[in-house]
């Protein structure tokens, strides 16, 4: 189904996405048969997409329930040989997979709730082989501060301004968020090359969502808006997301 013509939820989806593929794409390739490595993958929504590019992926993730949900998913779409699931956490991660066994490394949605990021994107760098490429999704913290004040939490906004001791973020149960020059130092002090750092979900988040059930080619406009954008320094602050590509 075109991106023009999904509506609701679905068209939502999309334009939080396509940026994030449109990055991505490029550094996969499609049919080469790489070693992809998705921490925290859960359910497989980027995992079987890879799939079917022809790519192995095996998926991490520490809830069960998530990897037979994963199963399932991989094999209604005809890609279950292509598709593993193995139950873990990144702490844990290089006793799973092993040393330099990944060609492309998923962390979406990840580093926020780990307990030291900084350990944890070593042992990513590790899991990489030399040349291999780091997809890394993170919350943004200014966009979160936006977000509570304009919901009309000013207290809560202002909490998040700072970062807590010895954090890059402030945690709280969503966990940390990241500026753009937090993100890409804690990257290079592992070792990895930033290549790219992309914005999403910069407006998408604060479109109502009966807008693109009502007009016509909302979805469609919207998702070429964030792309747009997406690269533009000065929207950076407003994504709700960061989406960083780096290479070992």
């Amino acid at each position: 189904m075109p991106v023009g013509s999904e509506r609701g939820g679905e068209g939502r989806g999309s334009a939080r996405t396509a940026v994030v593929w449109d990055a991505l794409r490029p550094a996969l390739g499609e049919g080469t048969g790489r070693d992809v490595l998705d921490i925290g993958g859960g359910t497989g929504g980027f995992a079987v997409r890879v799939a079917e590019l022809g790519h192995r992926v095996s998926v991490v993730d520490p809830s069960p329930d998530a990897l037979a949900a994963l199963d399932r998913r991989a094999h209604e779409r005809g890609v279950a040989a292509r598709v593993t699931g193995q139950q873990g956490e990144l702490s844990t991660l290089l006793e799973v997979t092993g040393p330099a066994s990944a060609d492309v490394v998923l962390c979406h949605g990840v580093l926020e709730i780990v307990e030291d990021p900084s350990a944890a994107l070593e042992v990513l760098a590790r899991v990489l082989r030399p040349g291999g490429t780091l997809s890394l999704l993170v919350a943004q913290r200014h966009a979160a501060v936006i977000a509570r004040a304009m919901a009309g939490h000013f207290q809560q906004a202002r909490s998040l301004l700072e970062p807590g001791p010895g954090e890059p973020g402030p945690g709280g149960r969503h966990g940390r968020r990241f500026t753009h020059g937090e993100l890409t130092a804690l990257v290079s002090a592992a070792g990895l090359v930033v290549d790219s750092v992309h914005g999403i979900r910069v407006f998408t988040d604060l479109v109502p969502g009966s807008l693109l059930d009502l007009e016509p080619g909302a979805t469609q406009a919207l998702v070429e808006l964030e792309r747009a954008v997406a690269e533009r320094s000065e929207y950076l602050p407003l994504a709700t997301q960061l989406h960083l590509l780096a290479h070992r």
